[in-house]
């Protein structure tokens, strides 16, 4: 029975404790420890037995590994029965008698050592076994943890590898913006929006595009740029994933998924990210193509301004994409408030696309240039670039029509005439064409009117000096009543007077600068004398 127990899945230190407990039931013999010798030095087991003596593990030591006597205070007998297997000894049960026991006793000693050497035995074995099983098992289980980290691992590189496969194929063909657009939706499934710097809708690819696209507020707009540019990874805003186009350093646009749900995670980041740094290449592309043709363009238009050759002319025209063939007019574009710079031509250049109008822009100091192809339409060209400033304080002059390259400096020229002829008169927001300026094309460019002024002077002198001592508008009054065609309530109602005072004031005319108004010589010289003063800035 004490065998079966010892088997009986029971672990070392029980089976020498079950040993040490079964000694006294054997005859007179006590149990003094148990000692397991499986390293060095023996080790006492169970090491809380209550009759272990603290000089035993010296005294094992001598025996190395054999049987033997051992002294126990207050017995005059003790012995080390070894339990031995066939490996050899793996440990000791320490026994003590009053006297030396019979040999019976000492028998039935020793069958109890052979039962614990062969259970310990199996206890070794089962507990290797345990270990080893538990080392199968744990391998097994990092084994399935590094297959299921292969597997993740294979479908994300399957993952990464189907992305870039579909971008590199949209930026390949030629679909530009819009192309990854719909390449980044047809990965994901989310909606996908392509935005410039400013936050202006550049693609959209899936259904639900807002229409009209909302405007987002400039400041936080870029309080959202700058936020997106330190995280360095997209960044969830509202209902939309959004990552940056940056190139060196700088944000050319944006693209956001539109997650309405919240349920995009890593493959959709990744997807957007990669999708950002080919957008950004792109966007950097076509940045650089826009100002080469543009600095290609204002080259070719100022050449053309200086004076060019016909066939020069022509061929540069048609590098940029332009037919020179056939008329064509030079427009001046000048905007109160508004610095000439590339921006301001771009916009007078959209302008004048929105208008279906061919043309070539380019930037001169303190102006926008158009080299039209045929005759622009004044008005409509204003109201197109008001819309695209937001302002309408500004002018446009034309010039004439020019039938080869080597003819536009001269409608450049007379186009900053009409220019500044609208500029000097009294309504200077608008289009003036030079070929509607009549009189006034007789006035040269650029503020050199003295043949003029001394013919203002002759006719208008009296009246302007009389103007600046007595603080009086008679020569306004006269130029009104010319305009008006002579008729009194027309001119006193547009000078805001009565007419009495308008009779008194045209005599006063007459009087002061000793003109016959009914004279037709003198009428002439003088409503052209007042129309000259008014476009010198009367």
């Amino acid at each position: 029975m004490l065998s079966m127990i010892m088997n009986d899945g029971q672990d070392e230190r029980d089976i020498l404790r079950l040993a040490l407990s079964s000694v006294g039931a054997l005859g007179p013999c006590r149990a003094e420890a148990g000692f397991l010798t499986l390293g060095e030095p023996p080790v006492r087991t169970p090491v809380e037995w209550p009759h272990a003596i603290s000089d035993l593990d010296d005294q094992l030591q001598h025996l190395r590994g054999q049987e033997g006597p051992i002294r126990v205070p207050g017995r005059k007998w003790g012995w080390a029965v070894a339990l031995h297997t066939r490996n050899g000894g793996i440990g000791y049960l320490v026994v003590s008698a009053p006297t030396r026991p019979a040999g019976d006793d000492v028998f039935l000693i020793h069958v109890l050592a052979q039962q614990t050497a062969a259970a310990l035995t199996n206890a070794t074995a089962r507990r290797s076994e345990r270990d080893h099983a538990r080392e199968l098992r744990e391998l097994n289980e990092g084994r399935a943890a590094v297959n299921a980290r292969l597997a993740t691992s294979v479908a994300e590189l399957e993952h990464q590898r189907t992305v870039h496969d579909v971008l590199s194929e949209a930026t390949a063909s030629g679909g530009g913006v819009a192309g990854i657009a719909g390449a980044v939706h047809r990965l994901t499934g989310y909606p996908v929006a392509v935005e410039d710097r400013f936050g202006n809708l550049q693609a959209w690819a899936g259904p639900g595009r807002p229409d009209p696209y909302p405007k987002p507020d400039a400041t936080q707009h870029e309080e959202l740029l700058q936020e997106a540019a330190r995280r360095l990874r997209p960044v969830r805003v509202g209902k939309r994933l959004i990552a940056l186009a940056a190139y060196r350093g700088e944000v050319l646009g944006a693209m956001a998924l539109v997650d309405t749900a919240g349920s995009a995670g890593e493959q959709e980041e990744f997807t957007l990210d990669h999708a950002c740094a080919a957008l950004a290449l792109e966007l950097a592309h076509l940045r650089t193509l826009a100002e080469v043709e543009l600095r290609l363009r204002r080259e070719l238009v100022d050449d053309l301004i200086t004076g060019t050759d016909d066939e020069s002319g022509y061929a540069r025209a048609a590098a940029v994409g332009h037919d020179l063939h056939g008329p064509h007019y030079l427009a001046v574009v000048q905007w109160a408030g508004r610095a000439a710079d590339d921006a301001f031509v771009q916009a007078v250049g959209r302008a004048a696309a929105s208008l279906r109008m061919r043309s070539l822009p380019a930037r001169r100091p303190g102006m926008a240039v158009l080299v039209c192809q045929g005759r622009p339409r004044g008005e409509a060209l204003h109201q197109a670039v008001v819309r695209e400033l937001g302002s309408p304080t500004g002018s446009i002059g034309v010039g004439g029509r020019c039938d080869t390259p080597g003819e536009i400096p001269r409608s450049f020229s007379e186009a900053l005439r009409a220019l500044e002829v609208r500029q000097r008169s009294g309504s200077p927001n608008g289009t003036t064409a030079f070929d509607e300026l009549g009189l006034y094309r007789i006035l040269g460019p650029g503020g050199d009117y003295r043949e003029v002024k001394e013919f203002v002077r002759v006719w208008l002198g009296p009246l302007l000096d009389y103007d600046a001592a007595h603080h009086a508008d008679l020569t306004q009054t006269l130029s009104q009543y010319f305009e008006c065609g002579g008729n009194y309530d027309g001119t006193a109602a547009a000078l805001g007077i009565h007419r009495s005072t308008l009779r008194y004031r045209l005599q006063r005319i007459r009087d002061v600068s000793g003109s016959d108004l009914a004279d037709v010589d003198s009428r002439l010289n003088l409503h052209v004398a007042t129309r000259v003063w008014k476009v010198l800035g009367g």
